[in-house]
Order: C-alpha cells, then sequence, then structure tokens
C-alpha cells in the first residue's frame, strides 16, 4: 500500500468517524437515540418555579395543552422583547384558542428578575403570557432540562448582560419537546401551526 493511498485511507475514516459522531449527537439531542419512537425526549422536564404574582408554577401545571417556552431576562435590550412581542402577536392571532395553550417566559437572571419584577414587565404583553422565577438552583435546574445556555456578562460600572440561548420552545400536552418554534413567519401562520396541537 503506498503512502498517498493509506493518507487517502485515513482521510476517508476520519470523515466517516465525523458523520458517525455528529449523526449520534443530533440523535441523542432530538430525543431519537436508541430507535424511532423509543427514545424519551432530552428537552424539557420537571420544574418547580414562581410565576409573577408569586404563586408556585411547576411542569404539571403547563400539561394538558400545548406550549411555549422562552428562556430570558427584563434587562435584554432586544432579542427578549421582540420575542416575547411576537408571542403575544401569536396569542391575539390564536383568538380563544390562546386559552387552549400556554406560553411561558423563565427568566435566566433571578437575581433581578423577582416576582414583582417580571409582574410589571410582562404588563406590556399578552396576558397569556406567564413568567417564571426562583432561586439560582431552581432557575439552573430548568435551564439544564431545557439545554439552555446561560452566562453573565459584566459591563460597565459594574452593570452585567446575559447571554443566552434564543430559543423558542414548543411543546406538546404532556410537556414533551416537539421542535424549536419559528416566529419568522406571520402571527396568522404560526397560530395555525400552533393550533395542530390543540
Amino acid at each position: 500500500m503506498t503512502t498517498r493511498t493509506s493518507q487517502i485511507l485515513l482521510i476517508v475514516s476520519a470523515f466517516v468517524t465525523g458523520l458517525v459522531v455528529f449523526a449520534g449527537v443530533f440523535l441523542y439531542a432530538s430525543g431519537n437515540f436508541g430507535g424511532a419512537g423509543q427514545g424519551a425526549s432530552v428537552i424539557g422536564g420537571p420544574f418547580k418555579l414562581v410565576d409573577q404574582n408569586g404563586h408556585q408554577i411547576t411542569d404539571a401545571d403547563m400539561k394538558g395543552r400545548p406550549f411555549l417556552v422562552f428562556f430570558g431576562y427584563t434587562h435584554c435590550p432586544d432579542v427578549c422583547p421582540t420575542t416575547l412581542f411576537d408571542v403575544s402577536e401569536i396569542m391575539r392571532a390564536l383568538g380563544k384558542d390562546a386559552d387552549r395553550t400556554g406560553a411561558l417566559f423563565i427568566t435566566v437572571d433571578p437575581e433581578r428578575d423577582t416576582p414583582a419584577v417580571m409582574k410589571d414587565y410582562l404588563s406590556s404583553f399578552d396576558p397569556h403570557l406567564r413568567g417564571a422565577t426562583g432561586d439560582r438552583a431552581a432557575i439552573d435546574a430548568a435551564e439544564k432540562g431545557y439545554r439552555v445556555y446561560a452566562k453573565k456578562v459584566p459591563t460597565d460600572k459594574g452593570d452585567y448582560s446575559m447571554d443566552h440561548t434564543a430559543l423558542v420552545y414548543l411543546m406538546d400536552k404532556q410537556g414533551r419537546f416537539i421542535a424549536p418554534f419559528s416566529l419568522k413567519r406571520r402571527p396568522e401562520e404560526a397560530a395555525a401551526d400552533l393550533r395542530r396541537y390543540l
């Protein structure tokens, strides 16, 4: 076997190995690892938080209807308010069906986002949108369950912002992850998509 043939085989082998690893990671993250229909969702799961009215909220409270979940924070300058506005527009487009769905905004900044702060912030959006906060351990557990990345980033004058995953999760009536929910379409189209899971 020539040196050139050995190099080609090594490159092909590395490429195939990379494909196998990528496929395995993709199947694991999507909850399909172990066979079609056999894998439990690896996104979502139990949480115990506090809503904007100071009431306990758990994953069980959200079950029985499809719902959207978004992680963010009230001091967010752009992505969070834009996303919550888009979700509010979807709720408006749903009309009466909005009562049969849910939308949950979970903070990644519980140190600043108390229930009172969340309540004031969410007053600018659709009333179907429920906020959730809690102590750092409870928020960390929710972030881990939804595979959310969140990190405090220091800014000038001792303040900070939060880098975080900006994905909207679509969950079914049993609280299982279906897919990322696209907001890059007309509210009526997004509402029609959400209605399919009622």
